[in-house]
């Protein structure tokens, strides 16, 4: 005899198991692309003229090193200098007023592996006036390889920003040598310094060895918090997608019984 109930419940269990496949795809999508590394410049604020130090942190996204990134200094900033990193070799690209328009960190050995990141250092002063600053990079890969961070905020390979401003206050962080933020601190320092790029680097890795801890420290708080709405969305999905698969699975083993 037909029975419609039992005709109802095999395509009820087809439609949620495919519901609930779509659904965990969907949470694969956005944990990937929200695990994207991304190549990225800090501070994200700066105040105007300031001689700010600048951290270029490259995460390697693929399964073979990178071996070189090059870095476009954006029009207004005034590189100053650069913290060598031991086994990279650093080329300055300048143009004809001796302006420094791009900096070329290569690596002398493997580079930096799978699931490692390095970072670079470098001074720099601020425009005088308020600006946006967009850092054009380009990870160069072992294989030829190049993937280029130029898009917009929104884009798959979106470039750093850091937006220059006069907010108040930022003059006392200026002319601060001792106060809380140690970053400011030293870049004042270096801004008083007009030797070579080379020896300046030299000299400024004992003023800035205070700052490494807190530059660490705060990419990853940074990044994180830029893409926890994307984590909410995704825990709300998995919650649903669970929630799908356990009322199939009641549903499959009430209709098994009968």
């Amino acid at each position: 005899m037909f029975n419609p109930i039992r005709n109802f419940k095999k395509p009820f269990w087809h439609y949620a198991a495919i519901a609930s496949a779509f659904a965990w795809i969907l949470i694969l999508v956005l944990f990937t692309s929200t695990a994207s590394a991304h190549v990225t410049v800090k501070p994200s604020q700066s105040p105007t003229g300031a001689w700010e130090t600048y951290t270029i942190k490259v995460p390697v996204e693929k399964d073979i090193n990178t071996v070189k990134i090059a870095l476009k200094i954006p029009e207004g900033v005034a590189f100053k200098q650069y913290r060598p990193v031991p086994d990279w070799n650093v080329e300055l690209t300048t143009a004809e007023d001796g302006t420094v328009t791009a900096v070329t960190w290569t690596a002398e050995g493997a580079g930096i592996g799978p699931g490692e990141f390095q970072q670079f250092e470098f001074v720099a002063q601020n425009p005088g006036e308020p600006a946006e600053l967009a850092w054009d990079a380009f990870q160069y890969y072992s294989d030829g390889s190049v993937v280029e961070w130029t898009g917009a905020e929104d884009s798959d390979r979106p470039h750093s920003l850091t937006v220059v401003s006069a907010a108040e206050g930022d003059a006392d962080r200026a002319g601060s040598h001792g106060g809380t933020d140690a970053g400011a601190g030293t870049t004042e320092d270096a801004g008083h310094d007009h030797g070579s790029p080379n020896e300046s680097a030299a000299a400024d890795n004992t003023e800035m060895s205070g700052s490494d801890s807190e530059v660490s420290s705060a990419s990853p708080s940074n990044e994180s918090s830029s893409g926890s709405p994307v984590g909410t969305t995704a825990l709300v999905l998995s919650a649903c997608a669970l929630l799908v698969s356990l009322v199939a699975l009641g549903l499959a083993l009430r209709s098994r019984r009968k």
